[in-house]
């Protein structure tokens, strides 16, 4: 049992590794990062972010293996409902209007041999993925 925790925390932290440099991305953008990992029990949202007037709810799927050749695969149609769902759950808790409202995801791939090292990652930024 002991040999599955460090998996797990290598899971959250490249995941975490990821998050971080979407959001400095997003930040580059322009955007405003609204919520980072707005959870509740029925699942989580990575990122929540305004791009002027248009929300965007951003995925982020992170690798640090060859598993994917982009990890935007990992990203099944059960998960695009999830995430419109979610999202409706969290404009039922706004004030704010937004009239248009966008679900993008961004795959980041890290390095396999150094995951930390930020100048290694690359990334894809897949916008209007689901409506």
């Amino acid at each position: 049992m002991g040999e599955q925790r460090p998996r797990r925390d290598r899971r959250r932290l490249i995941g975490q590794i990821g998050e971080d440099l979407v959001a400095d991305y997003l930040h580059g953008l322009g955007w405003r990062v609204l919520a980072r990992n707005w959870r509740t029990r029925y699942g989580e949202l990575d990122l929540i972010a305004a791009d002027g007037d248009t929300l965007v709810v951003v995925e982020v799927k992170t690798r640090a293996s060859r598993t994917y050749s982009d990890p935007l695969a990992a990203v099944t149609p059960d998960k695009l409902r999830r995430m419109r769902s979610l999202a409706r759950q969290w404009l039922d808790q706004q004030e704010a209007f937004w009239p248009t409202i966008r679900f993008d995801v961004v795959s980041v791939k890290l390095d396999v041999a150094d995951p930390e090292d930020p100048a290694r990652a690359s990334w894809r930024h897949h916008a209007g993925v689901c409506e």
